[in-house]
């Protein structure tokens, strides 16, 4: 029996992302795919309540903070791990903004989203992307496996951080969000979200490529109907967003901030179209909820989007206002093609799931014990 001790401190966080959604499903998803499989999940010391994901499982709370407890594993490696934790055969890090010291015997794995950090360190606060550099130097040296989301990823892994490919494992994620019954009418009219709209969905920080999609958006929005709805929490950086967002243009353009994920799905259903152009994107989650309810998508020809939505989504350049723009304006007026992408983009959404991404996880884990 293989027995694995799980770090979960994303779950805490008041923006968990996309790696808190990572940890969210694979934890289940692990337990279900392996019955024998002992998971313990660690994670800081953090105020408030314990996240009712974490409560199924053995949890083991460490005495410090996220504040001293990272920095101080990523460049020395210590505190070592307390017995219930350094006991398991694996220790897992979701993610290089901390990599925990395995004790001797345990195997390492660390999961890397994405390297935009390295791709984009201006678009990153510097305390930030100091601690994802330094996790990732330690993952290079310490970690007996490496998971990439994509093959993009796991590509720059080797071009920047030197990744040996022996040690790498692609493993893709999947659409998270669950699928309501629900006419979404009644939530658009709550929200005073019109129709037709064109949506994003993410948080709202340089990354996304924003003040891009508005201006783009504004060209189109003189020959199309739509209105443009940015729906997400508030990321760093914002102020740029803002100085953008109160200039006078053509059309409307609504910020719901983040929704709960019934609303969410509503926005989903109720879209005329998808525009995610963002610069760089270890998976693109939001791509793939976009495409499982069939509602015709753009994204950027950049980093792992083509190769997440294959020929399901049509590409543009991202750096390029007019390029998002004329795909804004194809995307929404061609019907056939909207068409042909809603229904691919179901059919290519369908080959993910979080039980593949566990079997491979737990494959991972079994090559090392």
């Amino acid at each position: 029996m293989t027995s694995v001790a799980f770090h979960a401190d994303q779950l805490f966080y008041r923006i968990p992302g996309g790696i808190g959604t990572y940890v969210r499903e694979l934890l289940p998803e692990l337990a279900a795919a392996d019955p024998s499989l002992d998971v313990t999940v660690f994670h800081a010391r953090f105020p408030g309540s314990v996240p009712p994901e974490v409560t199924p499982f053995r949890r083991v709370e460490l005495d410090r903070s996220i504040r001293t407890l990272y920095p101080s594993w990523n460049l020395l490696g210590t505190p070592a791990l307390p017995p219930p934790v350094a006991e398991q055969d694996v220790v897992h890090a979701p993610s290089v903004a901390s990599v925990p010291p395995a004790a001797p015997g345990q195997r390492l794995v660390v999961t890397v989203h994405d390297m935009a950090f390295r791709v984009f360190p201006s678009l990153f606060p510097p305390a930030w992307r100091a601690l994802f550099r330094t996790g990732l130097r330690r993952a290079a040296r310490r970690a007996d496996a490496v998971i990439a989301v994509s093959r993009s990823t796991a590509t720059d892994l080797v071009r920047l951080a030197r990744i040996d490919p022996t040690r790498l494992h692609v493993v893709p994620l999947a659409s998270s969000l669950p699928a309501w019954e629900m006419d979404p009418e009644p939530v658009l009219e709550r929200m005073k979200i019109p129709r037709p709209y064109l949506l994003f969905v993410g948080t709202l920080e340089p990354r996304k490529n924003l003040v891009r999609l508005i201006r783009a958006y504004r060209r189109a929005a003189v020959r199309i109907p739509h209105a443009l709805v940015l729906t997400g929490p508030l990321g760093w950086r914002s102020k740029r967003l803002h100085r953008e967002l109160a200039l006078p243009g053509p059309g409307r353009i609504v910020v719901t901030g983040a929704v709960p994920p019934e609303a969410l799905d509503a926005l989903y259903r109720g879209a005329g179209a998808f525009a995610y152009p963002s610069l760089y994107e270890g998976f693109g989650l939001p791509v793939l909820e976009a495409m499982s309810r069939g509602v015709p998508t753009l994204i950027a020809d950049a980093a792992s989007l083509p190769e997440v939505a294959g020929e399901a989504a049509l590409r543009v350049d991202p750096r390029s206002v007019r390029s998002i723009g004329e795909g804004i304006e194809r995307l929404v007026g061609d019907r056939d093609l909207a068409e042909r992408l809603g229904a691919t983009g179901r059919d290519r959404a369908a080959l993910y799931s979080w039980e593949q991404t566990a079997r491979m996880t737990l494959k991972v884990y079994q090559q090392l014990t």
